[in-house]
């Protein structure tokens, strides 16, 4: 049976990214659309006003903080309170939440995670839900000495396609799956947007092998309903950074990043979509129009060729699981086109997955595509429609489980992530970036000190 829906609750949102305002805070406020086709939040029309109401917002950014009370919280709503960082003790003592929403910069999440948690508030954070297995390790203890819980929002296990390929696995339509393909494509714009943006340092971000492998790797591991046991893998940094593939010859290293932009690829295949800033003498907006000043301050130009940029742009992994299956992993965050190519190989056949579009959002051939191939038997078309709503459809349905409560398809699917399986998602990552670093097979589990 699926568990009573949940009371009306006060959230503080910490963190007032584009993906904390469009993705939570605006279906608390009642607040219906808006729109991101870059950062593909999708337009939400969602509204759990009568679920919960949004308390508090914290930011780095106080300015941002404080520009979201005035342009996006409706007349009328009951105040909203601000608070900055230093002020985290004064939120939980004022504000009185009973759930935090943590969508801040990923280096920051294990600290508020903690303090939540010794407060016995709930916890729903953004994945990755850390960026080391050490802080994963100690989130995981907190919970354990805690009334309040963690739920990260690991929302790709929410996809159309993605809960049938899970619902053929548990009706065993490929039998014992021995293996899983997944060979994941970030595009040339989508891609480079990470290394102009805080993602690009291991410190900030734990690297994309956590900050977007994460995604990959947790799905991998609910398909399967095993846990990532080793990683072995290869990569490096060949896109972007200093010796960039793709870095304009004979411009000189201290030209001025105008220079740069004017004759290189990345620059001049995103010209007209928004992907990257135009102007760097003005700091930042976001969605609905909000300041970046304190993360990305007028006059601090990043490109994509910066020697900071420390960050592995692709990577192949070879991962183990503790119920015997393995996995090819591999993701490139350069190329021409964006998706995935899946294939879960069984004993009693196989199933593939294919979606791919180009930066401009024209659908490949064939993507889309979900095939079942029986060992004795005819391949089979398996149709699913997509969704509407952000991430194809995943995060009204997430949304649903966290503001409402799982329905019974979510309960049988295991569609909410918990704490453990966000904690074994982030320190996979982190073998896998270790892996390439230290060039050796590294534990999973060791990593957590389990």
């Amino acid at each position: 049976m699926p568990a009573e829906p949940l009371a009306a609750r006060r959230y503080a949102l910490i963190g007032v990214s584009n993906r904390g305002v469009a993705s939570f805070a605006r279906p608390l406020l009642g607040v219906a659309g808006g729109t991101d086709s870059v950062l593909g939040y999708g337009a939400s029309a969602d509204d759990f006003s009568a679920r919960g109401r949004l308390v508090a917002v914290l930011d780095v950014d106080r300015a941002r903080a404080e520009a979201f009370t005035r342009a996006v919280v409706p007349a009328g709503y009951p105040q909203v309170a601000v608070y900055s960082p230093d002020e985290l003790g004064s939120l939980f003592d004022q504000a009185r939440p009973d759930a935090v929403i943590i969508a801040s910069p990923d280096h920051t999440h294990s600290g508020y995670i903690e303090a939540a948690l010794s407060r016995g508030v709930d916890v729903i954070s953004e994945k990755p839900m850390v960026t080391t297995a050490a802080e994963a390790a100690r989130v995981l203890a907190a919970q354990e000495g805690s009334v309040g819980t963690v739920r990260v929002t690991h929302n790709l296990r929410y996809t159309a396609r993605h809960r049938r390929i899970k619902e053929l696995l548990l009706a065993g339509a490929v039998g014992r799956v021995l293996h899983v393909a997944l060979d994941y494509r970030v595009d040339v714009r989508h891609g480079a947007s990470y290394f102009l943006r805080w993602n690009r340092t291991r410190a900030a971000s734990g690297g994309l092998t956590i900050h977007k492998s994460t995604h990959h790797l947790d799905l991998i591991a609910w398909w399967l309903g095993q846990r990532a046991a080793t990683a072995y893998a290869l990569g490096g940094r060949d896109y972007y950074g200093p010796a960039g593939a793709h870095r304009p010859a004979g411009v000189p290293a201290d030209a001025p990043v105008a220079d740069v932009r004017a004759a290189d690829p990345y620059y001049r295949a995103q010209l007209g979509s928004g992907t990257f800033p135009d102007d760097a003498a003005t700091a930042r907006r976001g969605l609905f129009d909000l300041p970046y000043d304190v993360q990305y301050p007028a006059g601090r130009d990043l490109y994509l060729y910066d020697e900071e940029i420390d960050i592995e742009d692709h990577v192949s992994a070879l991962l183990t699981f503790d119920g015997g299956a393995s996995a090819a992993y591999s993701v490139t965050f350069s190329s021409p086109w964006e998706g995935y190519r899946a294939t879960i190989t069984g004993t009693h056949g196989v199933i593939e997955a294919f979606t791919g579009r180009t930066p401009e959002g024209e659908q490949l051939a064939g993507s889309g595509e979900l095939v079942l191939r029986p060992l004795f038997a005819q391949a089979e078309q398996i149709s699913v429609a997509s969704g509407s709503g952000g991430h194809d459809g995943a995060d009204p349905l997430m949304r649903r489980d966290l503001f409402v409560g799982p329905d019974e398809e979510s309960v049988r699917l295991g569609l909410g992530a918990s704490a453990v399986e966000g904690a074994f998602a982030v320190a996979a990552g982190e073998a896998v970036w270790r892996s390439v670093a230290e060039q050796r097979v590294v534990s999973v589990p060791e990593l957590l000190g389990r």
